[in-house]
């Protein structure tokens, strides 16, 4: 099966169906470098980061192994969009439960493990969050934060289980920015993440990294059993 241009204005889903395709019909087997950025892009019609982007979601689930100076490799013919659906179809309770868990673990590992330019990183991070207005630079600079500190930690694991989450997490925020519904948290309750983990006070940074989630998560909770009350 031979790639073909994706409709115009497709997303990246588009470019993540017809590579997943390759692969599940044979035509790029496992253990086979695929074809280079470049080249897909260039077939498909699209943009490199749009390539890119759908490479990296296939590499997080394990389809595709990503080798830096080498190239790009089936590592299994499982096709995971199923389960990539069921991602992308998460509701923003879903998104902010899930953040709870990573972000109040990922500061308790970072207050522990960060390192000096750890440190000199997140307060970057922090600063480009602070400065972002529109929306989409607001989404895309929260999620870095968020990222930041996960990286910080030191696990491996935890770092990729976040990435794989963060196209969520980065889409979530960028409403929330639009909508005004649910609260965000501003500047202070992100620096009282960053000063914990620099102090190096694991409660505190857990407890700074929570109380950035809750309202938002209450506010939600309160809106699905409003849902609720109105379909009885």
């Amino acid at each position: 099966m031979a790639l073909s241009p994706v409709p115009g204005g497709s997303t990246v889903e588009a470019v993540l169906e017809q590579l997943q395709a390759q692969v599940s019909g044979g035509t790029w087997p496992v253990g086979g470098r695929i074809p280079g950025e470049l080249d897909l892009a260039a077939s498909l019609g699209v943009s490199r980061p749009a390539v890119r982007e759908a490479i990296r979601a296939l590499a997080h689930v394990g389809v595709l192994e990503v080798r830096r100076g080498d190239g790009t490799y089936v590592r299994s013919s499982a096709d995971p969009r199923p389960l990539l659906r069921k991602v992308a179809r998460a509701t923003l309770r879903d998104v902010f439960e899930v953040q709870l868990a990573y972000d109040v673990q990922a500061a308790r590992l970072a207050a522990r493990r960060r390192t000096p330019e750890d440190l000199d990183r997140l307060a970057l991070l922090l600063a480009a969050r602070d400065a972002a207005t529109d929306a989409e630079t607001f989404g895309d600079a929260d999620a870095r934060f968020h990222q930041g500190v996960v990286e910080a930690a030191g696990n491996p694991l935890l770092v990729e289980a976040h990435r794989f989450f963060l196209d969520r997490l980065r889409d979530s925020m960028r409403t929330i920015r639009l909508d005004h519904e649910v609260p965000e948290a501003g500047p202070a309750a992100h620096r009282a993440v960053l000063d914990a983990v620099a102090a190096r006070d694991p409660e505190a940074a857990g407890r700074a990294a929570a109380a950035i989630v809750e309202p938002a998560l209450a506010v939600l909770e309160g809106l699905v059993g409003d849902e609720r009350q109105e379909d009885l």
